[in-house]
């Protein structure tokens, strides 16, 4: 496995790194990246950033936003907090979160941190999520990367995020700040955040076979031009915050938070949008397509879209809790 990482804290460079690694870097290898970003909320691929981010906070601290490949959440970045990124060869049919996060988990408890995978995505200390994880598949190959919230400052979390309240409330969580945690409290010996990384480094190493792989002029040359080309754009990290006639959301157990926006007309849908926090192996954008013109009807929806296919777009949805979502 080649071990790359990243010279930068900028999270537009390092979102492009990841896409590098994973387009063109070649495909019979397996890479890890360890790396950190300044200030910046990253959310998932099929979120309303407007709806996720508290923008004032996040204008007047000078916080970025920038959008990921991956569904799932959104999260807070700071130089306090670590995240890595594995990617890989995959050719199984769903997302697989426990392989990739079994190194991470094994590497802490050996720093003496009490680290275990629980939920859908999320590996916790003692109940308290200290990391969050992320999928994303493309023809064979999975990009799966995580945050280490080791460092950071937990009260900016809660304060530029803006988690909806059917989450807190499924979840009966009264907070962001009540439901997060560092690791660094929990190390037999604390270390700053630079010497918990090469630690981290050296017992993932261990477990790993990590070969060092520096990246040359001709890597960081094709890393900006993909960050130019998507990540340094409004367009890919904004887009434009929805606005139809109907507008509902439905927490899925399994799957996550969905959120349905749709225009009719004479009872047919004439325009839809899905998102949420959910992960997806096709884009969701292609099942929107298909329904334009099909009339908000049960028996309608269920001839448009087949039983077996639903969860491609919506992990753990089947097509009843989809004519569901969508009747409600």
């Amino acid at each position: 496995m080649r071990a790359i990482q990243s010279p930068s804290t900028d999270p537009r460079f390092n979102l492009a790194l990841e896409q590098y690694i994973f387009d063109q870097m070649p495909r019979n290898r397996s890479y890890l990246m360890l790396w950190r970003n300044d200030r910046t909320i990253v959310v998932g691929k099929h979120q309303d950033t407007f709806a996720e981010i508290n923008a004032d906070y996040v204008r007047a601290n000078q916080i970025q936003v920038v959008r990921r490949l991956s569904g799932g959440g959104a999260v807070y970045h700071d130089l306090g907090n670590v995240n890595f990124t594995f990617i890989a060869d995959h050719t199984g049919s769903d997302f697989d979160f426990s392989t990739f996060c079994r190194p991470v988990i094994w590497a802490l408890e050996s720093l003496g941190v009490p680290a275990e995978l629980n939920g859908r995505n999320d590996m916790t200390i003692r109940g308290r999520k200290f990391s969050g994880n992320s999928q994303y598949v493309k023809e064979g190959r999975v990009m799966h990367h995580g945050t280490l919230l080791y460092d950071s400052d937990l009260s900016v979390v809660s304060s530029a995020l803006a988690p909806s309240r059917d989450k807190l409330t499924s979840k009966g969580l009264p907070s962001v700040r009540s439901r997060v945690t560092n690791i660094k409290p929990y190390l037999h010996q604390p270390m700053p955040t630079e010497s918990f990384m090469e630690r981290l480094w050296s017992c993932l190493g261990e477990v790993c076979d990590l070969v060092p792989y520096e990246l040359d002029r001709g890597d960081l040359n094709q890393v900006e031009r993909i960050r130019k080309a998507v990540y340094d754009r409004w367009e890919w990290n904004y887009g434009s915050s929805p606005r139809c006639q109907i507008d509902k959301r439905r927490r899925v157990e399994g799957c996550g938070e969905i959120r349905v926006c749709l225009d009719l007309k004479e009872g047919a849908i004439q325009a839809l949008s899905f998102y949420g926090d959910f992960f997806s192996r096709k884009e969701p954008d292609q099942l929107a397509r298909r329904l334009i013109g099909c009339p908000l009807r049960e028996e309608a929806l269920r001839a448009a879209v087949p039983a077996g296919e639903i969860g491609q777009y919506f992990q753990n949805m089947d097509l009843d809790e989809f004519c569901g979502l969508m009747l409600c």
